[in-house]
C-alpha cells in the first residue's frame, strides 16, 4: 500500500484531482455570487410590486379595506407569501399572519433582510417596510423560494466532486499500471545492458507521446555509449597491438647497446634513434588524448568566427615546399571569405591532416586540389582531392577508425589516427567526413555546420598553419626540414 501511495502515477493523479477541485471552486464562487445578486434583486423587485399593490388598495379602500384584502390573501396561502402584516401607529397588528411586529425590522422604511421566527424556527427573510398615511405600517415579506434550486446546485457540485474523486482514483490506478508496464520494459533493457549486452534498446512504438520521445532520446544515448565503449575497447586493443612493435624495437636496441657496448659515436646514434621511437610513442598518446578531448565536446566553448577559406589557403601555403620536393602540384581555388563557427586550431589541424594524407599517397608528378564551398543547405565543405591510388569501397567505412591501416598504407609512415581526428573534428562541428572516389584517387570532404552551434564569440587573431600540428605523420615535416 505504501508503494502505491508513493507512486508517481498516483501522485500525478491526485494532483490532477486537486487541480479539478480548485477549478470547481473557482467556477462555483463567481457563479454563487452572481446567483445571490440576481436572486436578491429579483426578490426585492417582487416585494416592491406586492407592496405597491397593497398601497393602491389602501388608497382605494382605506385601512379596513386593506385589512380585509390581507386576510383574504393570507387565507389563500399563496406560494411564496409568508409574511403580510398591517399595524397601526403603535405597531399593534390589524391583519396578517404574524402575531406581533418583528423586533429586527428597522424603523426606517425600505428593503431589509432580517431574521424572523416562522413556524417556530428562526429564518432570515427579505421584507419591505412601508409607512402608510395615518401612521399605519405595512410589512411585506417572502421566504427564500429559490432555496430548493440553490440546494440542488450544491448537491450537483458535491456530485461532481465525488465523480471527480472516483475518476481520479481509477485514473491513478490505470496510469500506474500503464507506467509500470513501460518501466518494466525499461528495467529489462537496463538489466540486459548491465549484463554486458550493449545492443539492447528501449521499445519504441508509433504513438509519438512524451514517453516515446524520451525512449528515442535514451536510445540515441545508448547508441552513443555503445559506440564510445566499443571505441575505448578498440583503442585499448590497438594501443596494445601498435605500440608493442615500437616498444619492442626500443627495448631490443637498448638491450643490444647494453650487451655490445659499442663506440661512443655509434652509441649516441642508437640513443638518438631510441629518442625518436619514444617521441613517436608520445605523439600517439597525445593524439589519443586530443581525440578523447574532442569526443567529450570540451572544445565547443572555444568556438569563434573562422574564415575557413583563409585557413585552407594558409595550410596549402605551408605544404607547398613539401609538394615541390615531391613534384606534386597543389592547387587552391580562392572562393573569398567563407565564415564558419568553430575551433580554429582544430579546423586547421583537420585540413593539415587531409593535406598530409593526400601528399603521403599521391605519386610523383601527381595533383592535389583543395576547395572550400558553401553548399545550398548552408553547410560548408572543405574538399581535398588527389589522383593517388585511392581507397577501395570496402575500406572507406574503416579508414576513419583509430589505428586502422589499409593495404595501401602498409609501407607509409603513421599509425592510422589522422582521418580519425578529422572525423572527430567534423563531428564536433555538427558535420561529417565523406570519402568518395576521385577517378582516380580519393576525394575527402569535411562538412561543417550541419546543426546548431554555440553563440558567436569575438574573432580570433590570424595565425599561420605552421602553428597547428599534424596528427600523426612525419612525412611533411621531414620534407620541409630537408628543403
Amino acid at each position: 500500500m505504501a508503494r502505491v501511495i508513493r507512486s508517481s502515477a498516483v501522485t500525478l493523479a491526485i494532483g490532477y484531482v486537486l487541480f479539478g477541485f480548485a477549478a470547481l471552486v473557482l467556477f462555483a464562487a463567481p457563479l454563487r455570487y452572481a446567483w445571490q445578486a440576481t436572486v436578491e434583486d429579483f426578490r426585492v423587485e417582487l416585494l416592491q410590486e406586492d407592496t405597491q399593490r397593497f398601497v393602491q388598495v389602501f388608497k382605494l379602500r382605506g385601512p379596513e379595506g386593506l385589512s380585509d384584502f390581507i386576510r383574504e390573501r393570507v387565507s389563500m396561502q399563496i406560494a411564496g407569501e409568508r409574511i403580510l402584516l398591517l399595524t397601526d401607529a403603535s405597531l399593534h397588528p390589524l391583519a396578517g399572519n404574524l402575531r406581533a411586529w418583528p423586533q429586527g425590522v428597522p424603523r426606517k422604511p425600505g428593503s431589509y433582510s432580517v431574521p424572523i421566527e416562522l413556524a417556530g424556527q428562526l429564518t432570515r427573510v427579505s421584507v419591505v417596510r412601508t409607512t402608510l398615511p395615518g401612521g399605519y405600517n405595512l410589512l411585506v415579506g417572502r421566504d427564500d423560494r429559490f432555496a430548493p434550486i440553490e440546494r440542488r446546485f450544491w448537491e450537483g457540485l458535491a456530485a461532481a466532486v465525488a465523480v471527480l474523486s472516483v475518476a481520479g482514483l481509477l485514473g491513478a490506478i490505470l496510469i500506474r499500471k500503464a507506467l509500470l508496464a513501460r518501466i518494466h520494459s525499461t528495467q529489462q533493457t537496463v538489466a540486459a545492458i548491465m549484463r554486458g549486452d550493449l545492443s539492447h534498446r528501449l521499445p519504441v512504438r508509433s504513438g509519438g507521446d512524451e514517453l516515446e520521445l524520451l525512449a528515442r532520446t535514451i536510445n540515441r544515448m545508448l547508441e552513443q555509449i555503445e559506440q564510445l565503449v566499443h571505441g575505448v575497447a578498440n583503442v585499448s586493443n590497438s594501443i596494445a597491438h601498435d605500440l608493442r612493435t615500437p616498444l619492442a624495437e626500443l627495448r631490443s636496441r637498448l638491450e643490444e647497446l647494453s650487451l655490445t657496448r659499442p663506440a661512443p659515436a655509434e652509441t649516441f646514434q642508437e640513443i638518438d634513434s631510441a629518442v625518436a621511437d619514444v617521441d613517436n610513442v608520445i605523439r600517439i598518446f597525445n593524439a589519443l588524448l586530443r581525440l578523447a578531448e574532442i569526443d567529450a565536446g570540451m572544445r565547443r566553448s572555444g568556438f569563434v568566427e573562422v574564415d575557413v577559406a583563409d585557413l585552407a589557403a594558409k595550410a596549402v601555403e605551408f605544404y607547398l615546399p613539401a609538394a615541390e620536393l615531391k613534384n606534386v602540384n597543389i592547387s587552391f581555388r580562392e572562393p573569398g571569405a567563407v565564415l564558419a563557427r568553430g575551433d580554429r586550431v582544430l579546423l586547421a589541424q583537420a585540413v593539415n591532416n587531409l593535406l598530409d594524407n593526400a601528399l603521403k599517397y599521391v605519386g610523383e608528378g601527381g595533383k592535389i586540389a583543395v576547395e572550400v564551398l558553401r553548399q545550398a543547405d548552408g553547410a560548408i565543405a572543405i574538399i581535398v582531392a588527389d589522383d593517388g591510388p585511392g581507397i577501395p569501397d570496402a575500406e572507406k567505412p574503416k579508414v576513419a577508425q583509430r589505428f586502422y591501416r589499409g593495404d595501401v598504407s602498409r609501407g607509409t609512415p603513421g599509425v592510422g589516427l589522422g582521418l580519425s581526428l578529422v572525423q572527430a573534428i567534423a563531428k564536433l562541428h555538427d558535420g561529417a567526413l565523406e570519402l568518395t572516389d576521385n577517378h582516380p584517387g580519393l576525394r575527402a570532404q569535411m562538412i561543417l555546420q550541419r546543426g546548431t552551434l554555440p553563440e558567436p564569440a569575438p574573432v580570433e587573431s590570424n595565425v599561420t598553419a605552421a602553428d597547428y600540428p599534424v596528427i600523426i605523420s612525419s612525412s611533411a615535416r621531414a620534407s620541409t626540414a630537408s628543403s
